[in-house]
Order: C-alpha cells, then sequence, then structure tokens
C-alpha cells in the first residue's frame, strides 16, 4: 500500500479514471459497430448510413482530444470507417449489386480478406549437433538401490 497521502490520493483518482475511461472506450467500440453493420448491411439508405458513420467518428474525436485513445488510433479507425463507407457510396453509385458493394467495402467476397497463399511457411531447419562420442553404455541409466528396511 502507498505510504504518503498524496501517493494514496493518486491510486484513489487513477482508479476514478479507468472506470470512466472504459465506459468511453466501449461506447466508442460501440458505435463503431453499428456504423459498420449500417454500412454493411445494406438495406439502410445513405442518409442513415452516413448519420451512423458521423456519430461514430464524433465519439472518435472525443476519445481523442481527451487523450483515452492515442491520436494515431483514432486517425486508423477513422481511416478505416470512412474508406468503407466511400466504397459502399461509390460502388452502389456505380450501379453494382449490394452484394458487391459489401464485399468490396468489407475487403473481399463476403467479407473474407484476400486468399492467402496456401501451404506451410518454410521454415530454416538448422543442422543438428554433432552427436557426443561417449560410449552406449555410459548413457544408460542407472537405478538407485532401495533403502535397507524399506
Amino acid at each position: 500500500m502507498a505510504n504518503s497521502r498524496s501517493a494514496r490520493k493518486r491510486i484513489r483518482v487513477n482508479e476514478t479514471k479507468r472506470i470512466r475511461n472504459n465506459g468511453v472506450r466501449t461506447s466508442v467500440r460501440t458505435k463503431i459497430t453499428k456504423a459498420r453493420r449500417v454500412l454493411l448491411g445494406g438495406e439502410a439508405e445513405a442518409a442513415s448510413m452516413a448519420a451512423e458513420v458521423q456519430t461514430a467518428i464524433k465519439a472518435l474525436d472525443k476519445a481523442g482530444e481527451k487523450g483515452i485513445l492515442h491520436a494515431n488510433n483514432v486517425r486508423r479507425r477513422k481511416s478505416r470507417l470512412a474508406s468503407m463507407a466511400a466504397k459502399i457510396l461509390t460502388a452502389s453509385a456505380a450501379g453494382d449489386t449490394a452484394v458487391e458493394a459489401r464485399a468490396s467495402a468489407a475487403g473481399g467476397q463476403k467479407g473474407r480478406t484476400a486468399v492467402k497463399s496456401g501451404g506451410k511457411k518454410k521454415v530454416a531447419v538448422k543442422p543438428k549437433a554433432a552427436a557426443s562420442k561417449a560410449p552406449a553404455a555410459a548413457k544408460t541409466k542407472v537405478k538407485a538401490a532401495p533403502k535397507p528396511g524399506a
């Protein structure tokens, strides 16, 4: 336990901030998830899509300003969300089907990433160390004799 009054206060303040920050992080994740679902759902119109994306971006900005999320983390999430929205809107404007638009926005066929090259990773095999020249009799284990009276 902390010894000084200031250290005890710092522990209390940090716990209060941790609880508040977890709540903010959770709400940001929820808003991003809702926006992604609206974008990938396909049934919503462009106005509701834009509103959900704006709500998520606003929540990210607030969390970044307060220092709850790192600035680069906020920028990365906003960029991914905005690029997903742009792909869907441009694909629907170009006349693609909703399924194709969602697939391209999610990063591939039915939301899956591109197929990776099959097979196992090639690993360089290290040469085995030279076997010891000790005779085979020296390698065998000798059992301990039982104790007398046991």
